[in-house]
């Protein structure tokens, strides 16, 4: 593992040039944490990462300024149990869009020419990786969003199973049908930052995810809307598997939650909920 020094918006990498690493992204193929008090949720997305079927890639965490053990147990993982290279990048901006922005021209810089993300408390499916490789060389797509399920290991209730599901649903279906217009190539479709994909070209011409925090704007969204005004090469692929905590819905509720990610109509006092 390697740690780097911290990332600030002024000394970001330009795309020309190259952090100095003792080794390059492995096979160039990146997967970016961003990380924000996460001691609770984290070690359970590293171990997920670590049980994946194909563990060829590089591992960025962004720490977003935890002051908890978070980066602890991500260094401790790297010492004792991570097949693959960790390295620990530091964001003291706000934000998970500053914080993946930081992950994302980090790894590029370091030479990963594929990039996914997932959260700190998130559990990608086994296959996540090999799927994600899969729609991304084999299929030729150039941006990729999978499906997300509630965690299993929350203590779902029956009302929980039924209802998450209908609201990812009805978000997406809402989502289609307000953002149409000639300047896109494709329709729309969800593409939430714990489980999406890119090649780093197109992320660069993109101009990469918005340096805000969540309250301010929905940074996946960001980055999907400028995505489908240059490219047809993106999908969505039910098959490509994370889940995902309910902790925000069990603070917000049902309602509120949708309110919240349609345009911050609901604003919580709690924004960061652990």
């Amino acid at each position: 593992m390697t740690a780097s020094r911290p990332t600030s918006p002024s000394h970001l990498p330009a795309m020309s040039q190259t952090l100095q690493q003792p080794a390059e992204i492995t096979d160039r193929f990146a997967v970016v944490v961003p990380c924000f008090q996460e001691e609770r949720g984290i070690a359970g997305t590293l171990r997920a990462l670590a049980a994946q079927t194909d563990t060829a890639f590089t591992l960025v965490v962004v720490d977003n300024g935890s002051t908890d053990r978070s980066v602890e147990i991500v260094r401790e993982f790297a010492r004792t149990i991570a097949p693959f290279r960790v390295e620990v990048v530091h964001e003291p901006e706000k934000g998970t869009g500053a914080a993946s922005d930081t992950g994302f021209r980090f790894a590029i810089a370091s030479g990963a020419a594929l990039i996914a993300r997932t959260d700190a408390d998130c559990v990608p499916a086994p296959d996540w990786i090999a799927r994600i490789k899969r729609a991304l060389r084999h299929d030729g797509l150039e941006f990729v969003a999978g499906r997300i399920a509630p965690r299993q290991d929350e203590g779902l209730s029956l009302r929980e199973r039924f209802v998450l599901p209908l609201m990812i649903a009805l978000a997406e279906r809402y989502g289609r049908y307000t953002r149409r217009g000639p300047q896109f190539k494709y329709p729309y479709f969800m593409a939430a930052g714990n489980n999406l994909a890119i090649a780093a070209e197109l992320y660069v011409r993109a101009g990469g995810f918005p340096r805000t925090a969540i309250e301010v704007a929905h940074e996946d969204r960001e980055l999907s809307e400028r995505v489908r005004q240059l490219t047809h090469r993106a999908e969505v692929r039910r098959d490509i598997v994370v889940f995902n905590s309910v902790r925000r819905v069990r603070a917000y509720g049902f309602v509120n939650v949708l309110r919240w990610y349609r345009n911050h109509g609901y604003r919580p006092a709690v924004v960061d909920v652990r």
